[in-house]
């Protein structure tokens, strides 16, 4: 459980950084490749970052290089229309934050933990 937490928080840790550099918020987390499968994970990611996770699909890596070469010879002809490719060619799960202050608690001992440990960015 410590390892899937530690992992969750990693990716609010992210996402809270792109956000700082970009000033946009961002709403939803995509996760594709092996990790996707782990719906524990999953949701803990939801909680731990307060934002919808959208899963899927498993082989990201061999997909996206296909959907890009697919664009580059012009079979595909914009960024939506490889989006819908993908929504409906494969399996996507969706998790919900579920509201839980224990998660706060945690993100401030995972903070208070990186700064000890001098990994906080």
């Amino acid at each position: 459980r410590a390892c899937l937490e530690s992992l969750a928080f990693a990716y609010r840790e992210s996402l809270e950084s792109i956000e700082k550099v970009t000033g946009e918020k961002i709403k939803t987390l995509h996760i594709v490749g092996g990790g996707s499968q782990n719906k524990l994970l999953n949701q803990m990611a939801a909680d731990a970052t307060g934002r919808t996770v959208v899963t899927g699909p498993i082989e990201g890596t061999a997909i996206g290089n296909l959907l890009i070469q697919a664009y580059g010879l012009g079979r595909l002809k914009s960024h939506q229309e490889i989006r819908q490719v993908v929504r409906t060619s494969f399996p996507i799960e969706t998790f919900q934050p579920q509201s839980n202050p224990s998660w706060e608690e945690a993100w401030k001992r995972f903070q208070t933990l990186r700064k000890k440990q001098g990994t906080h960015p």
